[in-house]
């Protein structure tokens, strides 16, 4: 009788061969262009520049492996299973381009749906620095002409007044959710007053909710978003973030942030630290 152990080999036979099969640059590279078109092996091997004999060798593999098949006409094409198989690609792409990054950070309170879909973060730019972040995240705030939506675990001080005046000024709504636990720099309640806080607040303008705690934050408007995950230690590295105008990027980003909104409580200024 099989062990457990051998149980699982088995089980995972088939996903061995369709990773060994996808090992390869040339093999990747056809399954890419077949993804854009379908096309004959001579146009193929004329696209990727590479011979008829290595294209004939590869494209057998890549049949064999039941990822791509050729009609009557001797035209290549993605199978559904080779076209799905596409899909998930980016998600091992983001995760080895950014390796290093992911060694040292965790992906926090993430839900399984949105870890599975953490491809959708591949076209993206790398953005490292307090001072290059705390740019990005005015430059959201200054081109939401629609909205602005942030998950954050603190408030810096210089991006309070930016905010505010963007609702003030271009009728932006704005969102934003913190933890219970967050620490507001002093001053913040003299500057919300300054700057008619409160009042957007009750004209709903700006919508404000509280979650137990904030490790993987997002910040985003209508055309931009940008995401930061957790340091092993569990707190959201502010120093290092993925920004992206890249709609799949950006969707992502907007589905977090609804489903932390719609799981959040009242906010409760009580809660409130000032430092």
């Amino acid at each position: 009788m099989p062990s457990d152990s051998e149980d699982a080999i088995t089980a995972y036979a088939d996903t061995e061969k369709t990773f060994f099969e996808l090992a390869s640059e040339q093999r990747l590279a056809i399954i890419f262009r077949l993804n854009e078109k379908s096309a004959k092996i001579s146009q193929l091997a004329k696209d990727l520049g590479i011979t008829m004999q290595e294209a004939h060798r590869n494209v057998n593999r890549l049949q064999g492996a039941g990822l791509i098949e050729k009609d009557p006409e001797g035209i290549f094409s993605l199978t559904t299973f080779g076209n799905t198989i596409i899909k998930q690609i980016p998600t091992f792409n983001y995760l080895s381009k950014h390796k290093e990054y992911f060694s040292e950070h965790i992906l926090g309170e993430l839900p399984i749906k949105f870890i599975m879909r953490l491809g959708a973060l591949d076209r993206c730019e790398f953005v490292k620095g307090v001072v290059a972040i705390l740019e990005r995240w005015k430059d959201i705030y200054r081109q939401g002409e629609q909205y602005v939506y942030e998950i954050v675990p603190q408030v810096p001080m210089d991006l309070i007044e930016p905010a505010v005046n963007r609702v003030k000024e271009k009728g932006v709504k704005y969102s934003y959710v913190l933890p219970k636990d967050v620490i507001i720099p002093k001053g913040r309640k003299d500057l919300l007053k300054k700057l008619g806080h409160s009042e957007l607040l009750n004209k709903g303008a700006i919508e404000r909710r509280m979650v137990e705690s904030v490790q993987v934050a997002v910040i985003l408007n209508e055309k931009h978003a940008a995401v930061l995950f957790p340091t092993q230690k569990g707190e959201t590295d502010m120093n290092m973030m993925f920004f992206s105008s890249d709609p799949v990027f950006h969707e992502w980003c907007l589905d977090y942030f609804r489903y932390r909104w719609y799981g959040s409580d009242i906010f409760d200024e009580s809660k409130l630290k000032e430092i």
